[in-house]
């Protein structure tokens, strides 16, 4: 028999062997047999991580879409008619009506506060309007202010604002300005406000005009001219001014304070006209969320206040199924500053919970005039980002109705004063 030498195996090919009589072939199988396994092992591992890695991918898609639905208000921003303008610049809009809307210069001399990172603002009170406004336009009359008064004198004081409108027939121009707006309520835990305006001719949704912020200020002055170019007068007279005071916030959703609505069918155009009305409260169901009644116990001796949640009423549903399921939580702040905060039980599907819980707070008396109570009551969601039902604060520097609840209970030390609060956006 001839001898034969088997060829080295090199890794990742094989010698050529000479065939020999009589000898199966198996023996250049099993010399590359080792290369093989590897191969199949290398491969096993890459489809493994491959598999893992798109498995995490989705992951953090599905948690970076809830992050995304839970703070897409409070981090997104989007350019507004006066985002980017500088001390003396005009900004326009294209409106359907073929005219354009332009935002004039401010007076000159008068202190300006631009913002450029302005939130944008849901739009169900605008929508609310569309609807309503139309037999509106047959009934209000904006010469007097009558159409105020049919709310009571019960109705809580938002404050009123002073505009003018008119129109010129030769250049087709709606000249809107606002003025000033007086006794504000406090949105902010510093007991103030940041007021804007924003500026609508509706059933025109989509284009707005806005006004400046004015920086903690509850009496604002703005004195800004906006000029609606190019805009028939038959078409005008088909529209409603609407002006909406808002609250500006940086870091969450602006606060609604309140509107005013002016079908201009009923104002005479050919000049100038200044109005002063009072401010409503804002279509988007802030005045419907319900009330709560809470008792305040100030002992000066202890340097404490006693907060006793009562209970609520008629709030508003928050659920798909017509109700909500409510709590409270109460914050202490001193300068704007969050100290400490202390929440209620969660009361299951109801609309009037009673919930009687107290809550003592430390507050030295030197303190207090700076000191806010916060109490906001929340529906509670066990799948999602719990919802605010409304707000209240109690300060020095408050709504009429918290001031007067918080005066009250420093005139009357060591006794619980109660009071019902109407919930607020």
């Amino acid at each position: 028999m001839r001898s034969h030498r088997t060829p080295a195996v090199q890794w990742g090919r094989v010698a050529a062997l000479p065939r020999v009589p009589g000898h199966p072939l198996p023996i250049c199988a099993h010399a590359a047999g080792g290369p093989s396994r590897d191969v199949v092992l290398v491969s096993a591992i890459i489809t493994v991580s491959l598999s893992v890695t798109i498995v995490l991918c989705g992951i953090c898609q599905w948690c970076q879409r809830r992050l995304g639905k839970r703070y897409k208000t409070s981090l997104e921003t989007v350019g507004t008619p006066d985002s980017s303008r500088g001390r003396s610049e005009k900004k326009t809009i294209k409106l359907p009506a073929g005219g354009k809307a332009v935002n004039t210069a401010p007076v000159p001399g008068q202190t300006q506060q631009d913002e450029s990172d302005r939130k944008t603002e849901p739009h169900s009170s605008v929508s609310d309007l569309v609807n309503s406004l139309t037999s509106e336009m047959l009934m209000l009359s904006p010469g007097s202010e009558d159409d105020e008064g049919h709310d009571g004198s019960s109705r809580e004081n938002l404050g009123r604002i002073q505009f003018s409108v008119g129109y010129n027939f030769q250049e087709s121009t709606l000249t809107v300005k606002i003025m000033k707006a007086q006794e504000l309520p406090a949105k902010d835990f510093s007991g103030t406000s940041d007021p804007f305006v924003k500026i609508y001719l509706l059933p025109d949704k989509k284009h707005k005009l806005e006004t400046k912020v004015k920086r903690k200020n509850l009496n604002p002055h703005w004195n800004e001219t906006f000029l609606f170019e190019g805009f028939p007068y038959e078409k005008v007279v088909q529209r409603v001014l609407y002006l909406q005071v808002l609250d500006y916030d940086r870091f969450s959703r602006n606060d609604p304070i309140g509107e005013v609505s002016i079908p201009l069918n009923k104002v005479d155009l050919t000049q100038m006209q200044t109005f002063w009305k009072d401010l409503k409260p804002c279509s988007d169901g802030s005045g419907s969320r319900g009330e709560l009644l809470l008792s305040l116990c100030y002992n000066p001796s202890a340097n404490s206040i006693v907060v006793n949640i009562i209970k609520a009423r008629n709030l508003k549903a928050m659920d798909i199924g017509g109700t909500s399921d409510p709590y409270v939580k109460v914050w202490l702040m001193y300068k704007d500053k969050r100290v400490e905060k202390k929440k209620t039980v969660v009361m299951k599907r109801c609309l009037n919970p009673v919930f009687n819980e107290s809550f003592s707070f430390d507050i030295p008396t030197e303190r207090l005039r700076e000191t806010t109570i916060v109490i906001t009551v929340m529906d509670k969601d066990r799948l999602s980002r719990n919802d605010v039902i409304g707000k209240i604060y109690l300060s020095w520097k408050s709504g009429p109705g918290e001031v007067k609840h918080w005066k009250d209970m420093i005139a009357r030390p060591r006794q619980a004063v109660a009071q019902w609060h109407q919930l607020k956006a």
